[in-house]
């Protein structure tokens, strides 16, 4: 124990334990534990917002707790291992065993919650501030100490991260979300999460430091529109209080401990006990952290800013950005040299291959009839990198669909069924054609009853398709216009532009494709013929490659990546 922490537990010792008065006598203390859970008006002011402050500030790591008869006791166990992001295991009691040496000297766990539930069958019957009542009981009962995020808070708050829910001397918000967790036994229920807002320049430190704790739930889960976890009302947690945000925060989510709770209410065990929630148990750990200018580049978080309807953040370590990075660079070399560098924009790939990876549903286009006079007139630069980044996308299962040009499904009917003989995807990609004409008819076709709010597609990929040009042809780099042999694709990029949720990729290596207007102003400065062939239609992330085919290459490889990055796991 710190010089201090001695002085301000025998001050709290000899002046009748934790009181304002007690507290004024320690000037800059942090309360040591064993005062905290011998302090009686600790119990009196049980879980008002001058006790969670102190719970918040107390400087040492804290427990969810769950109490259950001793039969359930593997199961439960195995459920918090199944799902340890939320439940992270600190200790589980013997039957009978009121203390929990690992994490607290002369504990008693019957009366160091500020609060407890009681539930019987699943149901909430009352709130206690001890469990003395039911010492007969816990006899047969097994309790579980579960990570809490109280205890990364003073880690963000040396950072100099603000935490709102500190500031505003409230319990922390907690939703339930509509991501189920994984199934054991009896025990199954949503995902809880904590929502702390968090401003935007600070989004980097807060997932490096909180994914330092996994004792604490790691890093977030998600960061941007609660909607995207099915929480409708910020503004009304289920547990917890309602925190304010500040211009310029972005909500920021953590899996949180009360998943215990709604485990309990789910299995409905005959009689069990929790802490209440935000009235946790503090035991006698400091919440030290490293810092995360010494982490580990594969340890270390790096957030990306992939939608802005809905807004939506995803994560990925240093070192698989730095990858990506990589890949970007080798997909750019120009071995043409048309120059194609000067239309280079850093991270488009990482952003593609994140958003992708989110996704559930993914529609690649390609096509570019160049050679007009022949038949079949697309070069062969487009589609071997779509059936890559297909064959990747089933493998992470998801679900792929092609569109193309009506004259081309044959062609490119064939070029699927090869690919499925030869063992490079698994399943046949269903094709599509789309021939209809303006944003009411591409609304159909994306959205299931041309409702924006049922979109079938979530990703709209253009690998060297040709792009719709400013004057509404399509051409070649030899400014032939190629128009005739085109479906109006292109529709379905701007239309997919005001679906929210939706989001698209470009892939080219010369301007003219479709996708790439959003770099036209480089296109139109740095290409030859830019101002007449450049395509004027933009997806959200546009990669530029020497050749195409490498571009959808760099695409499945990030996302394989991806996959493989533990940290991107948990988004």
């Amino acid at each position: 124990m710190t010089q201090m922490k001695k002085i301000s537990y025998l001050v709290l010792r000899k002046n009748g334990g934790l009181t304002p008065t007690t507290l004024s006598l320690c000037p800059g203390f942090i309360m040591f534990p064993q005062a905290l859970r011998l302090s009686r008006l600790f119990t009196q002011a049980r879980c008002n917002s001058w006790g969670t402050r102190i719970r918040m500030n107390s400087g040492f790591l804290q427990a969810n707790v769950v109490i259950l008869h001793k039969d359930l006791a593997d199961d439960f166990e195995a459920f918090c291992h199944a799902n340890g992001s939320p439940l992270p295991l600190l200790y589980r009691s013997q039957a009978g065993e009121w203390g929990c040496p690992p994490l607290a000297a002369n504990a008693d766990i019957r009366t160091d919650c500020p609060q407890y539930c009681v539930f019987e069958n699943g149901v909430l019957t009352n709130k206690v501030v001890d469990l003395l009542a039911y010492t007969t009981q816990l006899q047969d009962m097994v309790s579980f100490y579960l990570g809490c995020s109280f205890s990364f808070e003073r880690a963000l708050e040396k950072a100099g991260v603000p935490v709102r829910n500190v500031e505003q001397g409230r319990n922390v918000s907690m939703f339930r979300t509509a991501q189920t967790c994984k199934r054991v036994g009896r025990f199954e229920c949503p995902l809880v999460v904590t929502m702390r807002p968090v401003p935007l320049d600070k989004l980097d430190l807060v997932a490096q430091c909180t994914h330092l704790i996994p004792q604490a739930h790691g890093g977030p889960v998600h960061i941007g529109d609660p909607a995207i976890l099915g929480i409708q009302d910020v503004s009304r947690p289920e547990y917890g209080e309602p925190v304010e945000s500040c211009p310029g925060d972005v909500p920021v989510f953590w899996a949180c401990g009360v998943t215990g709770v709604e485990a309990v209410q789910s299995s409905k065990p005959a009689l069990a006990f929790t802490h209440s929630p935000g009235c946790m148990f503090v035991t006698d750990k400091e919440d030290t952290a490293t810092s995360p200018l010494t982490v580990k580049p594969s340890e270390c978080p790096v957030t990306f800013h992939i939608s802005q309807n809905p807004l939506h953040f995803s994560m990925a370590s240093k070192a698989t950005v730095q990858q990506i990075r990589q890949l970007e660079e080798i997909a750019v070399e120009d071995p043409g040299q048309r120059g194609i560098r000067a239309l280079f924009v850093q991270d488009e790939l990482v952003k593609s291959c994140l958003s992708l990876s989110h996704a559930s549903t993914v529609l690649i286009t390609t096509g570019f009839p160049t050679h007009f006079m022949h038949d079949p007139p697309e070069e062969t630069d487009g589609p071997p990198g779509a059936i890559a980044m297909a064959a990747m996308l089933q493998a992470l299962g998801k679900q792929v669909v092609v569109v193309t040009d009506q004259r081309a499904l044959e062609m490119n009917h064939r070029i699927v069924q090869d690919a499925v003989e030869k063992g490079v995807i698994k399943t046949a990609v269903p094709l599509l054609s789309f021939q209809g004409t303006g944003s009411e008819a591409a609304i159909h076709f994306l959205c299931h009853d041309g409702d924006p709010e049922k979109p079938r597609y979530d990703h709209l990929v253009a690998i060297e398709r040709s792009g719709r040009a400013s004057d509404g042809n399509y051409y070649n780099m030899r400014m032939i216009n190629i128009k005739h042999l085109v479906d109006p694709i292109d529709d379905l990029f701007t239309a997919a532009s005001s679906i929210p949720g939706m989001s698209t990729t470009g892939i080219g290596d010369g301007g003219n494709e479709l996708g790439m207007g959003k770099v036209k102003d480089l296109v139109t400065a740095h290409m030859p013929n830019g101002s007449i062939i450049a395509c004027d239609v933009a997806a959200d992330y546009a990669i530029t490659t020497g050749v195409s085919n490498w571009g959808g290459y760099a695409v499945a490889s990030g996302l394989y990546l991806l996959n493989c990055c533990p940290i991107h796991r948990c988004v």
